[in-house]
């Protein structure tokens, strides 16, 4: 675990910077996700625990995986998961996962693809940079669900919000001084 501690050293420095943010870094950072949130609206939550798996390695001792991490059998069998136990915004990405891994050759076929494309309309879409797609699977999705309609989404672009400032991280350079270089980890 030392050796992990040591090799991962910018992610322990990452998981402390956000341990000691603030909650104004913390909600300028939600921000940046959610431009138009109102503070009001927002608590902070203590939800759990991560776990993270220490795979061995002949060179390095052990070597961190972030996640949940699939593994089967060679003739594919028997599969499993290791690692964070997924909650329901991962369930779906992840046994999507173990059908791409298990069974790729059957996804592949046309009867497969329309199987999960009728169970998830987006699978293989991008949707990170689409909010208006993002909009109409929400709503497709509330309707499916029997959910309340999902509140509209203000489409204009703004502004991105200002960067929380992180312990540990590089902060600008003073006049005269170069800036001191730091990992970009992003989780």
């Amino acid at each position: 675990m030392l050796h992990v501690g040591v090799d991962e050293f910018p992610l322990v420095q990452y998981l402390a910077g956000q341990l000691m943010l603030s909650d104004e870094d913390r909600f300028n950072a939600l921000k940046e996700y959610f431009p138009l949130a109102k503070k009001e609206d927002w608590r902070l939550w203590q939800a759990g625990q991560r776990v993270q798996i220490i795979q061995r390695d002949e060179a390095k001792g052990g070597i961190l995986k972030l996640g949940t991490q699939i593994v089967k059998s060679k003739d594919n069998t028997i599969a499993g998961l290791l690692g964070a136990s997924p909650g329901a915004s991962t369930a779906a990405p992840i046994m999507l996962g173990v059908l791409e891994t298990v069974f790729k050759d059957k996804l592949a076929t046309p009867a497969w693809q329309q199987k999960v494309h009728q169970m998830i309309p987006t699978y293989g879409t991008k949707l990170n940079d689409n909010p208006a797609k993002v909009y109409e699977e929400w709503v497709a999705t509330s309707e499916v669900l029997q959910l309340a309609a999902p509140p509209k989404i203000d489409l204009t672009p703004t502004a991105p919000a200002a960067k929380p400032v992180v312990a540990g991280a590089a902060q600008p350079a003073k006049a005269g001084k170069p800036a001191k270089a730091t990992a970009d980890i992003a989780l």
